[in-house]
């Protein structure tokens, strides 16, 4: 069990608690004060405003059942992002939405996340992303309180946790495998020359250069240094750009998206493998409509192509429904 801590803010702390507990992998939570300006406020201070506390959960999970990009992809479902100061019927700083992190290495994953939302929708978000500095548990009677008060005020649609479940059985089952970055030396013996540097030192290769480009059998796409799976050839489509293309990945969990802004006057976000870290390519917004309008550009050297066929022999019949 890999035990870890975050710290989300979405408008009232009892239905964003109450939602988050019906997800697999949560091992505790609590409704408390998040960045309170004022030590151990009681709630009456924290609705003045004057206290700068966010109504917030502390959540204790298992990030071997629940890696912290699926959890904060559905925290960021009960939420309206764009919204300021303002959740469902609750209006004040209070009920503003912010992620909090005490480990320094989950920054990185949470402006993927938010990078990927604002990507989606178009708009700029209000979520507030910065490291926890204080946080006081609230009084008794908020905790779990829609468990001990069910037919109260929640702005979150607690149905919706089950439909999330169901939607992401990919992110959860390759959660399960425990895919991990290998260390360098098992790299360097892994990968021929022309991925290392595609997938180490985020090279790109030619256009039209890799047989992937053209590749359309049935089958999956892995991280050629890590095995963790990526995209389907269900999604793949000839963009003619040179590339292996893509409309989605097989789990969002799965990529990494990073502000790319090496080219000059063409800034870019970059697509990582999550465990692996591996350099991929880029993601663009002129994919075709019907797909959803992404075109996911990956250098065929940094993918592994497993055939349908063979995908139960390579340990990857767990995907195969």
């Amino acid at each position: 069990m890999d035990k870890r801590e975050i710290t989300l803010a979405g408008g009232c702390f009892w239905g964003t608690e109450a939602y988050l507990k019906r997800l697999p992998g949560i091992l505790e939570t609590e409704a408390g004060y998040a960045n309170s300006a004022m030590p151990h406020p009681s709630y009456e201070e924290v609705c003045t405003g004057r206290t700068e506390a966010a109504e917030a959960v502390q959540v204790t999970y298992d990030a071997d059942t629940l890696p912290l990009p699926l959890l904060l992809e559905a925290y960021l479902r009960t939420i309206d992002p764009i919204a300021l100061n303002r959740q469902g019927n609750d209006r004040g700083t209070q009920y503003r939405t912010g992620i909090y992190w005490t480990d320094d290495r989950d920054a990185l994953i949470i402006a993927s996340e938010l990078s990927k939302l604002e990507r989606r929708i178009g708009k700029p978000l209000r979520v507030e992303a910065q490291p926890l500095q204080s946080f006081y548990s609230a009084e008794d009677y908020h905790q779990d309180y829609l468990d001990a008060n069910p037919t109260g005020y929640c702005h979150v649609n607690l149905a919706d946790a089950k439909r999330f479940v169901e939607e992401h059985q990919a992110d959860f089952a390759i959660a399960s495998q425990g895919y991990t970055r290998p260390d360098e030396t098992a790299i360097q013996s892994k990968l021929n020359p022309q991925a290392f540097a595609v997938t180490q030192e985020s090279a790109t290769e030619q256009p039209f250069s890799h047989p992937y480009d053209k590749l359309f059998d049935e089958g999956i796409y892995v991280d050629a240094a890590s095995g963790e799976p990526l995209f389907s050839s269900e999604d793949k489509f000839d963009s003619g750009c040179g590339w292996p293309a893509f409309a989605k990945p097989v789990a969002e969990s799965s990529l990494v998206e990073v502000a790319d802004t090496t080219l000059p006057g063409m800034p870019r976000t970059e697509v990582r493998s999550a465990a692996g870290n591996s350099h991929l390519g880029h993601v663009f917004e002129d994919g075709p409509a019907n797909l959803g309008g992404q075109r996911y550009c990956i250098n065929g050297a940094a993918l592994r192509f497993i055939p349908r066929d063979q995908m139960e022999a390579e340990g990857y019949g767990y995907l195969l429904p």
